[in-house]
């Protein structure tokens, strides 16, 4: 069941979003569920303090109370993996949207035509990292690792350690054994002592992979072209 919340001040934009979404995820064959908001100030209460969870967000920039670019920033925290498309009427915004890790910009004069081609590529997105499961077990314990949480994993020692959205698990095999057991195309080397999840790279720069989390890894001097164009590859198949 996806989850999906509409923040709008406007009720007229708000019926006309709604409306699109139900469209266009009942031609996806998916189920959902849609939420409406007209005042930002609570969307962002119910996902802080009453722990509402949410797969997508539909949020106008310019509302008073809390502006989309200020209640992105504020939820991301609680709902890290959260897709957020941003309907606008400024496309100055574009640019602070990208830092955000924000899925999709829809300009406002444009909806009814960039809208629907926003929702097909976040349910294709959402589908993708949801389901898969890496499990860890050893004479102790059994642990299992959704795919979406893993953000990389690092050779250390004997072991391989996960970073995750929980924090870090290890398991005693080598980088290539585990990579092996994924068999996922959203993992990669970038090095030869670690593996990073596609989903999480939001850019390359002075070769490093930047993680929507902040976080910087560096790619070795022979993966860098290789690191590039499976990134492309990988989101020409998948988006």
């Amino acid at each position: 069941m996806i989850k999906i919340a509409i923040c709008d001040d406007e009720q007229e934009r708000i019926e006309l979003h709604k409306q699109i979404v139900e469209e266009n995820l009942q031609q996806c064959k998916v189920g959902f569920q849609i939420a409406t908001y007209n005042q930002s100030d609570n969307l962002l209460y119910d996902i802080v303090e009453d722990h509402f969870f949410y797969d997508l967000l539909l949020l106008d920039i310019e509302m008073p109370g809390n502006t989309g670019m200020e209640l992105a920033e504020k939820i991301k925290p609680y709902l890290p993996n959260v897709k957020i498309i941003f309907i606008t009427s400024h496309i100055e915004y574009a640019i602070d949207a990208f830092e955000l890790s924000i899925f999709r910009y829809v300009p406002k004069n444009d909806t009814e035509k960039r809208l629907p081609a926003a929702l097909q590529d976040a349910m294709k997105l959402i589908e993708l990292e949801d389901g898969k499961v890496y499990t860890i077990q050893t004479n102790s314990r059994l642990e299992k690792l959704p795919y979406k949480d893993i953000y990389y994993i690092e050779r250390d020692g004997k072991n391989a350690s996960f970073t995750t959205a929980n924090g870090v698990s290890k398991v005693r095999k080598s980088l290539q054994q585990v990579y092996e057991e994924l068999d996922g195309d959203e993992f990669i080397f970038i090095d030869r002592g670690c593996i990073v999840n596609i989903i999480y790279i939001m850019q390359i720069k002075e070769g490093m992979a930047v993680l929507k989390s902040g976080e910087t890894l560096p790619i070795s001097r022979s993966h860098l072209q290789e690191v590039k164009e499976e990134i492309n590859q990988y989101w020409g198949l998948h988006i």
